[in-house]
């Protein structure tokens, strides 16, 4: 990465965080639109999932999407990370052992959600980006031919239904998820200036139900099959 995108001011970095926070907000909601089609919600609810994964493998416009979208993930973890150090590096230890109170929960933590939810991601990318690419073959026993989208929809249902550890993980990332966009979908507008005493109690309140969807949202998939699968 060249180093003036890391050498720029840490106003600069905590705005650019703040924009492709509320850019990756956005994608959260169709993704989970997407993947609600996993769920029988409706009769052709497979042939629904599986569309719109051939539309998002096969459309140009989507897979630049996906080169913007990959790099702002990496671009927002960097810069959460060296803000992170920049952090605690100004403030001694002292410090932080007496601002504690100071801040709020999320405030001091939020560091430790996101190095999780990179974590899951990782693993996310394993099971269904890579398979899908043919980058690495899907489970021997769900007997799927790939990268075949197609198959997208059979390879999902198989590793919620087979696989409970993954399950259980994803599960418990999209929770550790909800607590980090709590804190962040507030966070972003207040670093963006959009903070204001009439306001900004409505802000709060939106992205507290906005992280509640997202969490119960994608949890819910996974539950079912394991549940009913």
């Amino acid at each position: 990465m060249n180093k003036s995108v890391l050498s720029i001011s840490s106003i600069t970095k905590k705005i650019i965080m703040a924009l492709l926070g509320l850019f990756l907000i956005v994608f959260l909601l169709v993704h989970l639109g997407i993947n609600l089609f996993i769920l029988p919600i409706c009769e052709n609810h497979a042939e629904m999932f599986t569309a719109a994964a051939h539309f998002m493998s096969t459309n140009w416009v989507v897979k630049v999407f996906e080169v913007i979208l990959i790099a702002a993930f990496l671009i927002h973890i960097i810069y959460g990370i060296i803000l992170q150090i920049q952090n605690w590096s100004s403030r001694g230890i002292n410090y932080k052992i007496s601002g504690k109170a100071k801040t709020s929960f999320m405030s001091r933590y939020v560091i430790y959600s996101g190095l999780v939810i990179f974590l899951f991601l990782v693993l996310h990318f394993y099971n269904f980006y890579f398979i899908k690419l043919g980058l690495i073959s899907a489970p021997a026993a769900a007997m799927i031919p790939f990268p075949q989208e197609e198959h997208f929809y059979q390879l999902v249902v198989y590793l919620f239904s087979h696989d409970i550890y993954f399950s259980i993980l994803y599960i418990i990332a999209f929770i550790v998820l909800g607590i980090h966009l709590n804190h962040a979908f507030q966070s972003a507008f207040q670093t963006l200036g959009l903070n204001h005493s009439k306001y900004t109690p409505f802000i709060k309140a939106i992205g507290t139900i906005y992280a509640i969807v997202i969490a119960v949202g994608f949890s819910i998939i996974p539950l079912y099959y394991m549940i009913f699968g």
